[in-house]
């Protein structure tokens, strides 16, 4: 009874309690959400599970294809070609720095060992290079050196680097050595196992700051190998559950074709930098950190009509960032297609012509000697073959890297054990008379250790260890070195350590110094393990290796066969080997046949230029620099190594010759120097001035070409048939006369407004970079001849002597024809404009000119027998003693009804009858007066009989 009475309290104190009302609760919100479970789950678990997506919108750029570049004719020089590449995006998640970096690199070392693996490069655009002896080394300098270091330590403007008390060191000067680190530190790629390699790591360093150069925006992928093969794309499609982010895209890459002929007006692309993105972006944009832009030549320039208009689409993806659903697409348009004023076939005819001009004279040159002699005459200059046995090196023909590789030739492995034992033995030396109590002069050391100590210095100089803007020229220890030669290395370095001339931060311990006998223990020690692996060091022992005979030209040639510069012949292969065919005779037969070239030697002659130009409407139709390059190998996807050896290259390819080089115009000048002379009333056309050899109004006495003889009395055409320098001489000194007096600032006005007036003063207007000339202000006399300080390009003298064809036309040039859209529509139009017309040159002065200029020509072999009558003028500019004289022809055709205009120059070219033979085989090319074959059969010009008119 008491137990009922006790459990019906309980109920009734339960029921009326708030416990009650609690629990009530509980359970019905525990059978709704029961019930909600059960239909989620059971009922329409499926449905749920296939639609449960986490959305995400993100905005994507479409880029546009790039426009195309043609010729004049519609030849396809430019243009686009569809493949793929590998990218990445930051779109991972990660619970901090260090794990995100393990997991990032973990991912870009398996990307490079794929890379590797099939023969594909990757992308690098890093300011730093990798070279093959494990230096490292910066790309740029100046502006652009520093805005790369703004950018690796997050500074927006390169005026805020500076010393940094975290870093211990100032950014603003920061080595390449002290850039690696700090970003690898930043990637985690300073431990295990990727500071186990060096070049591991510094590729997916590469990679790395590539992304880092976007921001990690998510989203934006970054673009790790360009054109990749199969095999690679096969590898990532079929891994990319693991490769987080990383995917195939579809991209298109510049093609160019018939490169090396065009590189120096096409320019290429690349990459936009962070300069050139701002720079860019004040005038569109449209620009973004992740475009492919023009870097050079008509690329650059024209950039903006070649970009076309970017497209955009909207994503949505899941939470693991794969697209689900696109909207809102506006399809990209494509850039417009910009044509060139320039003859393409001409262009290419005319650069092999130039080539096969300097092989004939390269052929006609090279003696069987160790050591080149230097004569009175530039024009007699030899060439000794072991300075061509030592360019094969030198230029990088031969690849010395090779040598300690696993395939290795066992010539090649014979070759490096040569350069290893003397390596070892020079440093070995250099050491002893580093520590020397008595270390030799450098008047005392043999020629071969002159050049080793020299080189150090100027190694030091390059790497500012030296302070140059510190030195003191006048201090007599500074001469006793540079001067006297009286002092040995120790003795200088010492004094600059003392004299405050050099920045032990690069090269110091951690440890502070006590004095500067630890300064100079450091300063050698660094010097000592420097030149084990620096390239210039390597090229220098080299030399002295060939000059000795321990290295031979037989090797040597060898070598290019098994390095594949040369197809494997066995004939010559078998006889180069056993002796029976010499190295000298080897080699003069590859120039011959141009299977060694005149760019690849490097040696003089090596580098040219021809600039045509249609002397009526002032068409530019070919603006030739030889040699050329690769630009295939520089856009899209930089080919790193390819970019270093073009830089070092002694040939210059990258160097538009033709807009960019200036030499003296020799007595190409002497038509300006005859329109003062008969425009100022100093001559007339009927005027005789008597050549006597020798000038005698000036102290220094200068002579005429043909001393000791003479040319006798002549009127102004005879004297520019002749070349007289003796007639120009008398003319400079005359338009020199003010009221009976001679004054060298008249004389000089005077033929500087001809010059001017012909162009020779400025800029000719073409778009790609071109350096400004110089009109001689100094010694009217000589300049009158065309020396003194005159300096012009090639395309600045084809200008004038388009003026002169034309009697007094002088235009502004343009490379561009015109612009059409995508349509085929055309949207702009270019053409030459007229500069200035000279109306104050009388017919008789162009009558008295021209008749000069066929003088010239009928006077020339190359000349002699021409279909067709010519107008030229030869020039000769001396710079130095020991190398040849370069040399000019001027000159335009049909004589009596000038077509076209004719500049070329051979740097080094030894006599002007070499610049007037190509000009001849160049015009017969154009006018069609000899078979093309004939013409262009790919061998080395015979040179050896040619005479000439000196100047």
């Amino acid at each position: 009874m008491f137990e009922y009475d006790s459990i019906g309290e309980f109920l009734k104190s339960f029921f009326s309690s708030r416990l009650f009302v609690l629990s009530a609760v509980v359970i019905l919100l525990g059978t709704v959400l029961l019930q909600r479970l059960f239909q989620l789950q059971i009922i329409n678990g499926e449905t749920y599970q296939e639609n449960y997506t986490l959305l995400i919108q993100k905005e994507k750029v479409l880029p546009a294809t790039r426009g195309n570049i043609y010729d004049r004719n519609g030849m396809l020089l430019a243009y686009n070609k569809l493949a793929y590449k590998v990218t990445i995006e930051d779109n991972g998640t990660y619970e901090d720095t260090e794990e995100k970096n393990e997991e990032i690199n973990q991912v870009l070392a398996e990307i490079v060992a794929v890379l590797e693996q099939n023969g594909d490069a990757y992308t690098n655009d890093f300011g730093i290079s990798l070279k093959s002896s494990g230096k490292y080394e910066f790309r740029s300098e100046g502006t652009a050196l520093q805005r790369f270091r703004a950018d690796v330590y997050g500074e927006a403007d390169a005026a805020n680097l500076g010393y940094s008390k975290k870093l211990g060191y100032d950014t603003s000067q920061a080595s390449e050595k002290q850039v690696i680190e700090y970003l690898s530190d930043a990637y985690g790629l300073a431990k295990k196992p990727y500071s186990e390699s060096k070049e591991l790591q510094y590729k997916i360093l590469v990679m790395r700051y590539a992304l880092a150069q976007n921001s990690y925006q998510k989203y934006i992928s970054t673009t790790l190998a360009s054109n990749v093969s199969n095999e690679t794309m096969a590898y990532v499609e079929e891994n990319k559950d693991h490769l987080q982010g990383v995917q195939i895209e579809e991209d298109y890459i510049r093609e160019y074709a018939k490169s090396e002929y065009f590189a120096s007006m096409i320019g290429y692309t690349g990459k936009i930098s962070t300069e050139e993105y701002e720079k860019l972006s004040e005038k569109n944009d449209a620009y973004t950190l992740t475009d492919v832009v023009g870097k050079a030549g008509i690329e650059q320039v024209m950039d903006e009509y070649l970009q076309g208009k970017k497209g955009s689409q909207t994503l949505y993806v899941d939470n693991v960032g794969k697209e689900i659903e696109t909207t809102d697409y506006v399809e990209p348009t494509a850039g417009n297609n910009v044509y060139l004023s320039i003859d393409g076939k001409l262009q290419v005819a005319v650069y092999d012509l130039l080539e096969q001009e300097l092989a004939g004279i390269l052929y006609s040159k090279i003696v069987d000697a160790k050591e080149t002699e230097i004569t009175l005459k530039a024009s007699d200059l030899k060439i000794a073959v072991y300075d061509a046995y030592f360019s094969l090196i030198n230029n990088n023909v031969i690849r010395t890297s090779h040598f300690t590789a696993n395939d290795a030739s066992t010539t090649e492995q014979q070759v490096q054990q040569a350069f290893e034992s003397r390596l070892a033995e020079v440093l070995a030396r250099l050491e002893m008379q580093f520590q020397s109590d008595l270390p030799e002069t450098y008047t005392a050391a043999a020629k071969e250790y002159q050049s080793y100590y020299s080189y150090i210095v100027s190694m030091l100089k390059s790497q500012k260890i030296i302070l140059t803007d510190k030195i003191d020229t006048s201090d007599a220890t500074y001469i006793a070195w540079t001067n006297d030669e009286t002092i040995s290395l120790k003795e200088f370095l010492n004094y600059c350590i003392t004299a405050g001339w050099i920045d032990y931060n690069i090269f110091q311990a951690e440890d502070e110094y006590s004095d500067s006998s630890e300064i100079y223990a450091d300063l050698v020690r660094y010097i000592l393990e420097t030149l084990k692996t620096d390239d210039g060091f390597e090229k220098k022992i080299y030399e002295y290796l060939i000059q000795q005979d321990v290295v031979s030209g037989r090797q040597l040639c060898l070598i290019l066969f098994d390095q594949n510069v040369l197809k494997k012949d066995s004939d010559s292969y078998e006889g180069l080997s056993n002796g029976i065919v010499s190295s000298y005779s080897f080699l003069r037969n590859k120039i011959r046949d141009l299977e060694i070239t005149p760019a690849q030697l490097a040696l003089d002659p090596c580098t040219a230029s021809c600039v045509i130009t249609n002397t009526r409407t002032g068409e530019l139709l070919a603006c030739v620099s030889y040699p050329g390059y690769d630009n295939n190998r520089m856009a899209n996807s930089v080919d790193a190594d390819y970019f270093a050896s073009m830089q070092s290259d002694h040939s210059e390819p990258l160097y538009n010759h033709a807009t960019q080089e200036r030499t003296a115009p020799g007595s190409t000048f002497k038509m300006v120097t005859a329109t003062a002379g008969l425009t100022e009333g100093v001559i007339v056309p009927s005027s005789k001035i008597t050549c006597t050899g020798q000038f005698q109004l000036l102290d220094n006495k200068p002579k005429c070409w043909i001393y000791p003889a003479s040319h006798g009395p002549l009127n102004v055409s005879e004297a520019i048939g002749e070349s007289c320098n003796g007639f120009f001489y008398q003319v400079g000194y005359d338009l020199s006369m003010v009221a009976g007096s001679y004054s060298d600032s008249a004389g000089i006005k005077r033929l500087s407004k001809y010059a001017q007036e012909y162009g020779l003063g400025d800029k000719t207007g073409i778009e790609i970079p071109e350096y400004e000339s110089q009109v001689a202000d100094e010694f009217p006399v000589m300049a009158a001849i065309g020396q003194s300080n005159h300096n012009y390009t090639t395309v600045q003298l084809a200008r004038y002597v388009t003026a002169v064809a034309n009697k007094g036309t002088v235009y502004n040039y343009t490379l561009l024809n015109h612009i059409e859209n995508k349509n085929g529509k055309v949207i702009k139009e270019y053409k030459p404009s007229i500069k200035n017309t000279m109306d104050d040159i009388s017919e008789s002065t162009w009558n008295a000119i021209h008749e000069g200029n066929l003088l010239v020509t009928e006077g020339l072999d190359a000349f002699r027998n021409f279909q067709i009558h010519v107008g030229g003028k030869t020039g000769t500019a001396q710079q130095v003693m020991t190398r040849g004289n370069h040399a000019l022809f001027v000159g335009y055709a049909p004589f009596e009804n000038p077509k076209i205009s004719i500049a070329t120059r051979i740097a080094f070219g030894y006599t002007s009858h070499n610049a007037a033979d190509v000009s001849a085989q160049i015009l017969k090319y154009y006018f069609k007066l000899s078979d093309q074959d004939d013409l262009l059969n790919g061998q080395a010009r015979d040179v050896s009989n040619g005479q000439n008119i000196g100047d």
